[in-house]
């Protein structure tokens, strides 16, 4: 072509040229561009500079065919020269296919014909070929149930066009290969077809994908159309007969293929003989399995088998498995192998799970089962129980033996998982079970009783082993109390068993701080243990203690009297905060006993009733006077503790909301700023002052974050203004250049502004809100402009960026309470507020924007921040000047385009208020303009582009993008800039239905009824843009 104005009239002639003499003779000419590899350069210049869209279609369907030709290319590669390449190469040449394929599945039938020439290289005669064959199938069948960088609307419709029309054809090639393989090829080969079987079944059916760090898994939801595949009892049978293959990949997929069949949608089977014949072939195979053993010596298919038979009572009803002819044989033998993986702890412990919950359901449906037919579960269910209780108890010593550093007990996420099944198992025959339980308790704990009394530890190896007996134990009881579900015994007698099982508990609370046991506090396993206490209590506080409780529970109070003599829960709760202290007071140097303890405390502290409960308590009184004693509070470590402990005291002190207590409650406090503030600069800068202040900041913010009332608040805020504010400004003038001191401060003011719960609502004629935001300035201020002449360190978010980000958190949430008419700050010519914003823009225009967008929190304050100014405080914005405005708008642009929703949804509403004020004041206004518009006018003069590009990247998100829950934040911002547009949308033809009916019935206004109409327009156009996208 001697130029594109050549060939884009060449173009013309091809598709609107009447003489077909002339377009034959353009076609010829241009044919080279989808025959020619090498005008693929030319299709993308073409497409970046041409100017009509004869020269674009044809450069777009070049490409297209070109694409086409490189698949066929391909595929015949693999067909001649396949068997002969390395693996590696085959599967990356049938994943180039298959990604092909899927991205052109709508644009050409062309694409669909993969399957069949897949199924081609079946036919042929070569091994290698059938084998390829299978592969392309495989990887097709994982492409096609992947979204990659697809957009997931267009993905799930290309996935469930496929599932329709090829999913069960390739299914049904597998099972064919699974039984021509069977026998013909050494067990190397049978991998492939298997693998491609799995893969069919893990196929998303519905739209809803599985979590893939999770081994759990819902219904599989296999249509209609593959009933009579699950009907024929060859299909289950293939996979057991692979199962019995010595390779160990080869058995555990198989096994995997028959836990997805187990799992298959009840309804799938339209009469009950279907469902009943399934079910037994699954029962028949997993029986002889269990009677053989075979295969279960490999650790991957022994868990595979678990979670086949835990997957029984998921998809078929107790009465569905009586049913079945072998069923009594088949229950003892699941019996049999449940109890010996209990026993072998240390191998199956992330299998037994599956097998626990089986049993967890089995017995909750014995109470709906009907007819005579024994479940047998009565012989069954105790010896499982008693075994899952012997096994951990024997745990504790072999794990010491062994001398193993990964303790169940120590991995919380393990051991609720564990833990989770067994009260259902314990409460069915109850009784028996708490017998079980206590006679191995009994001993143990007067064993530790015993040792309390020597006067020297003795072998403490055999201390921790008792430790962790009683640890396993205290944690079985908390999960059994969790509970309360009444099978077979009344409420009543569970009540009297729940007591006796709680009072060997409570008993051991008396010993473990006492005697030898009290010097032990540093050791692992008494941790382990003081831990299980508090899980104890707070599952039995929550079933037991409280007004309502108490009086639904009598039986539980008369034996728990009978026994220890606590007579009501007032008693108990005594010392259940008798426990609260002594953990805080001797476990300073264990974070995590201190979290677990506080986080009771906390629980006990919310609720009203039990709130005002512990006001009552001596123990309540003793930690609030002697707060300061405890060493936790000193402790580095514990620094977010101190902040939550006081969190705790300062709500129990506000719930008798009296003056006189929270002065005296802030008594210590008072005495610690008194001396701070007589400290001299030079002395301010000494370790001790610095973590004395530091300490009080941290127990400020607990103190404020309790205040959830104007009146206790108002508390607050008289102790703080105005003796103490300038003690804050002392130390942020002093310490700028420390983290270690800035951020508990500035963390402390951000809580201290909060409005939430409508907490800062001053009187009318207080001027207490302006003389907040005055300090908050003065402190915004002294820090910003000491921060910003900083150098940047080797941790730049630690020694800045954090600083920063706090700081736009206070100021955002004091530009936003609602508590302040900054109108006054100018009328009286006060420079509070311009002085807070002009440092503030300053501290974020130092960060580039890569870092603002890598750092999550800082992204957050950020974009806060940016929100609160463009929709409160715009004329400052405006009177900036054109560069930093339009740097500002084109971070917002930056922010729409993230991950995170909720900084888009800040970034839209920034945009909408720019917008609505243009609209408002330029566009749409009557009178002349102000300053600020203006200002506005100039910067969009300077930048003409701005706001459509804006506009561009919103539909870009609305259209090709899953906005989700965001569509409605998006869509405001999309109707002002419409709005503000001289000029209609640019649109193609085809789409402008599409334009029409987004602006049918939208006013030329922004009401909130307008944009409402609006944002339900937005729904309809992108949807049918999406579908004429995709049709064309």
């Amino acid at each position: 072509m001697e130029s594109l104005a050549q060939l884009e009239l060449l173009c013309e002639k091809l598709y609107n040229s009447r003489d077909s003499a002339e377009r034959a003779h353009a076609e010829s000419t241009l044919k080279c561009f989808s025959e020619n590899s090498d005008y693929i350069s030319q299709c993308q210049y073409i497409l970046d500079n041409a100017s009509t869209p004869y020269a674009l279609m044809l450069a777009s369907s070049s490409l297209l065919n070109q694409v086409n030709d490189r698949t066929n290319y391909v595929i015949n590669y693999l067909a001649t020269r396949g068997p002969k390449l390395q693996t590696f190469v085959i599967k990356s040449l049938i994943q180039l296919v298959c990604r092909i394929t899927k991205f052109g599945w709508f644009d050409d039938d062309k694409f669909r014909d993969i399957v069949k020439e897949a199924a081609d290289f079946l036919s042929l005669a070569s091994q290698d070929h059938y084998f390829i064959g299978l592969k392309i199938l495989y990887h097709l069948v994982g492409e096609m149930n992947q979204a990659n960088a697809m957009p997931l609307t267009l993905h799930r419709k290309i996935a469930c066009s496929f599932k329709d029309q090829f999913l069960l054809q390739i299914f049904q090639i597998s099972l064919t290969s699974l039984h021509q393989l069977k026998s013909e090829v050494p067990d190397d080969f049978r991998r492939d077809p298997l693998s491609l079987a799995l893969r069919c079944l893990s196929f998303d059916f519905v739209g809803c994908p599985v979590d893939e760090s999770s081994e759990e898994f819902g219904t599989v939801q296999l249509p209609a159309s593959w009933r009579p595949l699950l009907q024929d009892p060859s299909t289950v049978q293939i996979f057991f007969d692979y199962y019995k293959v010595n390779d160990t990949c080869v058995s555990k997929e198989a096994l995997e293929c028959l836990v997805r069949l187990a799992s298959v949608r009840r309804s799938i089977f339209v009469e009950d003989p279907s469902r009943t014949q399934f079910l037994s072939h699954l029962m028949s195979g997993t029986k002889e399995i269990l009677q053989t053993g075979q295969g279960l010596a490999v650790h991957g298919n022994y868990h595979e088998f678990c979670r086949l038979l835990g997957r029984f009572k998921v998809n078929f009803q107790l009465s569905e498995l009586l049913s079945i002819e072998f069923y009594g044989e088949w229950i003892g033998l699941v019996a049999e192998f449940t109890t010996k993986s209990l026993l072998s702890w240390q191998w199956a412990s992330n299998s037994v799970y599956y097998l626990l919950s089986l049993w967890s359901r089995l017995v909750t449906s014995v109470p709906y089962l009907k007819g005579d037919t024994p479940s047998m579960l009565d012989e069954t269910v105790p010896k499982i129980t008693e075994g899952f209780i012997t096994s951990r108890i024997n745990s504790v010593q072999a794990s010491f033996a062994n001398d193993s550093s990964d303790d169940t007990l120590d991995n919380v996420d393990v051991l609720q998982e564990q833990l989770e099944s067994l009260p259902y198992l314990c409460r069915f025959q109850y009784q028996n079970s708490s017998i079980y339980i206590i006679n191995i308790m009994e001993p143990l704990l007067q064993a530790y009783t015993e040792r309390l009394r020597l006067p020297a530890p003795g072998d403490a190896n055999e201390l921790s082993v008792i430790e962790g007996q009683l640890t396993w134990l205290v944690h079985i009881i908390a999960a059994i109390l969790k509970i309360r579900q009444t099978i077979g015994c009344s409420q009543e007698s569970q009540e009297l068993i729940d007591a006796e099982l709680a009072a060997r508990v409570l008993q051991l609370i008396n010993v473990t701080d006492t005697g030898v046991h009290a010097q032990r506090y540093r050791v692992l396993s008494k941790q382990r243990l003081d831990r299980a206490i508090l899980i104890f209590v707070q599952n039995f506080r929550r079933s037991y203690v409280g007004d309502q409780a108490m009086h639904s529970s009598k039986q539980l109070y008369a034996r728990l009297s009978e026994l220890l003599g606590l007579n009501d829960h007032l008693v108990l709760l005594n010392a259940i905060v008798g426990k609260i202290a002594t953990n805080l007071k001797c476990y300073a140097e264990c974070e995590d006993v201190i979290d677990h303890t506080l986080s009771l405390f906390l629980e006990l502290a919310s609720g009203y009733m039990t709130g005002k409960l512990l006001l009552k308590l001596e123990s309540t009184k003793f930690i609030i006077a002697n707060r300061d004693s405890f060493p936790f509070l000193e402790e580095y470590r514990c620094a977010r503790s101190r902040t939550t402990f006081y969190y705790i005291l300062g709500c129990l002190v506000f719930m008798e909301d009296t003056p006189v207590k929270f002065r005296s409650f802030m008594e210590p406090l008072l005495q610690v700023a008194v001396n701070l503030e007589a400290t001299a600069d030079a002395a301010f800068r000494t370790d001790v002052v610095k973590y004395a202040f530091i300490g009080l900041m941290r127990d400020l913010r607990g103190i404020a974050m309790a205040t959830n009332s104007r009146r206790t608040y108002g508390l607050l805020f008289d102790w703080l203004y105005p003796s103490r504010m300038p003690l804050l400004l002392k130390a942020i003038s002093l310490y700028a250049d420390e983290p270690e001191v800035t951020t508990p401060l500035l963390k402390f003011m951000c809580e201290f502004v909060l409005n939430k719960a409508q907490r800062l609502t001053f009187d009318s004629s207080s001027p207490n809100g302006i003389l907040l935001f005055r300090e908050v300035s003065k402190l915004i201020v002294a820090y910003g402009s000491r921060i910003l002449l900083l150098p940047n360190g080797t941790d730049i978010y630690g020694s800045k960026y954090k600083g920063i980000w706090i700081s736009l958190a206070v100021l955002s949430r004091a530009l936003c309470g609602n508590y302040v008419n900054f109108g006054v700050f100018e009328l009286y010519g006060d420079g509070a507020l311009a002085d807070a914003l002009d440092i503030s823009l300053k501290m974020s225009l130092s960060v580039p924007l890569s870092d603002i967008l890598a750092f999550k929190k800082l992204s957050k304050a950020f974009y806060g921040y940016i929100e609160v100014l463009f929709s409160s405080h715009i004329t400052f914005v405006l009177n900036l000047d054109t560069n930093t405005f339009v740097h500002i708008v084109s971070t917002l642009e930056s922010g729409l385009k993230g991950l995170d929703t909720g900084i888009s949804t800040q970034c839209a509403s920034a945009i909408d208020s720019l917008a609505a004020f243009y609209f408002n004041n330029i566009t749409a206004a009557d009178g002349p303009p102000s300053p600020a518009a203006l200002n506005l006018a100039r910067h969009i003069g300077e930048f003409p582009t701005l706001f459509p590009q804006i506009l561009k990247t919103l539909f870009e998100i609305i259209i090709f993008e899953d906005a989700g829950s965001n569509q409605w934040s998006l869509s405001r911002p999309i109707l002002s800039l419409i709005m503000i547009r001289e000029q209609p949308v640019d649109q193609q033809q085809r789409l402008s239905q599409c334009f029409e009916k987004l602006m049918s019935d939208v006013a030329r206004n922004l009401e909130p009824k307008n944009r409402d109409k609006f944002t339900k327009n937005l729904t309809t156009f992108r949807h049918d843009f999406r579908v004429k996208n995709i049709q064309a």
